[in-house]
């Protein structure tokens, strides 16, 4: 057996390990780029290699392989590449403001490494060095909220829990910060993060969307809630241009970049659900449905004149006043 081969192997083995109900033939084609006959031989060595593989009946009657052998750990090897995927990670969720999940990361790979030999171990970490140095960090340049992690470390353990949380907080149109207890459902980040959450005393009330760098100081309470299982983050989100949402925006929004633009604009995601038409003189139609008028105002100033708002009125007449012809480059 060749090495490629005893590699693929192992990362099989490691699949039908490590999912519980196995690894059926289509997902062994999907993962190894593969056809269906070569993922067949693939499971006939894995069954003769490891004698206490299972084989499965999924409901959709397709036969799937489980590996149930604790022996696997030492084939195990941790690679440079694991390590420089974890670190890289890890600084995108700090630039990203999620200080606390990216120290997680951190922790993560240090106790990875403490599992191997010395050795082993010293030469995967200048490896990994060696390929981030070689590779570059993934930044996220620009302005930020910063971070307060005792706060970040409270609304994190009640969303894992998920548990009530008490804060003190100040909205925009509070003289005095209050003190609230909401049920947090999610977070949105951006440069200006967001807490999801409904007021703990109306459970079957809206979602209400609490700035971080708002939240002076927060705890986590004992007490449990259900969330409502029919919430999709993702869902949630494109409701939104940016991280604000208004409800009272949420409508088709319709954009023309004129033909200077319009090959750079065919380049951009504005929205997840955006639509894009060509036009005949060489311009671009782009539309979708979201809020947030002001977000997409200070977006499309960036434009300049390249761009005509041709929905809604609203962000027209905020838009249109302040297009400007002198700008040197696009985003």
């Amino acid at each position: 057996m060749s090495f490629l081969k005893a590699d693929q192997l192992l990362q099989l083995a490691m699949m039908a390990a490590g999912r519980q109900m196995g690894v059926s033939l289509a997902e062994i084609a999907e993962a190894f780029r593969c056809d269906h006959r070569t993922a067949q031989r693939m499971t006939r060595a894995l069954e003769t290699i490891w004698p206490g593989v299972e084989i499965l009946t999924g409901e959709d009657r397709r036969r799937r392989w489980r590996l149930r052998d604790q022996r696997l750990g030492p084939l195990l090897c941790l690679t440079a590449q694991d390590l420089a995927t974890l670190a890289t990670a890890a600084d995108q969720l700090e630039s990203a403001g999620a200080q606390e999940t990216s120290s997680d990361l951190a922790a993560l790979r240090d106790k990875l490494l403490a599992l191997l030999p010395t050795l082993a171990a010293r030469r995967a970490e200048v490896d990994a060095d060696a390929l981030l140095e070689a590779q570059g960090f993934a930044a996220r340049p620009g302005p930020r909220n910063a971070s307060q992690p005792g706060v970040d470390a409270a609304v994190r353990e009640a969303l894992t829990g998920p548990f009530l949380l008490a804060m003190r907080y100040q909205g925009g149109q509070d003289s005095e910060p209050r003190d609230r207890v909401v049920a947090p459902y999610g977070m949105i980040l951006g440069p200006r993060r967001y807490l999801v959450a409904r007021a703990a005393e109306e459970m079957d009330g809206p979602l209400r969307h609490f700035r971080m760098d708002r939240i002076q100081s927060a705890g986590c309470l004992p007490d449990s809630f259900v969330r409502d299982p029919g919430f999709d983050i993702q869902a949630h989100t494109r409701r939104a241009f940016g991280t604000f949402q208004n409800e009272e925006q949420y409508g088709p929004v319709v954009w023309r970049f004129d033909p200077r633009a319009a090959d750079h604009a065919r380049g951009f995601q504005f929205h997840p659900g955006q639509a894009t038409e060509d036009q005949p003189d060489g311009s671009l139609i782009v539309r979708f449905h979201a809020s947030g008028w002001l977000e997409m105002a200070w977006h499309l100033y960036q434009w300049g004149d390249t761009v005509e708002v041709l929905e809604p009125a609203e962000l027209r007449e905020m838009v249109h006043p302040h297009r400007r012809n002198d700008f040197t480059g696009l985003p």
